[in-house]
């Protein structure tokens, strides 16, 4: 909890609030899976059977009533920590949560004046290429977006060759 959300010390209804993403007093079973940060880009190559593994285990340990969710009561309930898997710390917020929490404020956020050429370690590289990468995707799409017909859109059958 201190390096993923910044919170020294909480209680066990502020730890289930903050992982019930749609506020819906429930974990289903993809709540289950981004708190332990299945949903992020780095769990890519968890496989299929390991995530299964995660949401059965938690599913067994928490879910009295057995309807594939776990209301808030159960994990009220529940007396001893969620396992882990081995995974990481769970990322499971966007790119740029995960960067400012995971490296911004790690090494940057001491120095408010930090200027762009001094980004230079393999984090602050690799974000800035995501955000290169998503411009340009961009503006292919908004070009795209101009065209009365856009043909790459056209099936080979229906090209003439």
């Amino acid at each position: 909890m201190v390096e993923e959300h910044h919170i020294d010390s909480f209680d066990k209804a502020s730890f289930f609030s903050l992982h019930d993403y749609d506020d819906n007093d429930v974990w289903d079973v993809s709540e289950v899976l981004k708190t332990y940060g299945m949903d992020d880009p780095s769990a890519k190559n968890v496989p299929e059977i390991k995530k299964n593994e995660i949401t059965q285990t938690i599913l067994d340990l928490l879910d009295r009533n057995k309807n594939n969710i776990i209301e808030r009561g159960e994990y009220m309930a529940f007396e001893h920590s969620l396992p882990d898997f081995g995974l990481g710390p769970g990322h499971h917020w966007d790119m740029e949560t995960e960067y400012e929490i995971h490296h911004w404020q790690k090494f940057r956020y001491h120095n408010e004046n930090t200027k762009m050429e001094e980004l230079t370690h393999a984090e602050d590289l690799e974000h800035f290429k995501i955000h290169d990468q998503l411009e340009d995707e961009a503006e292919a799409q908004a070009d795209m977006d101009k065209l009365t017909i856009v043909e790459v859109n056209i099936p080979a059958k229906f090209k003439k060759i």
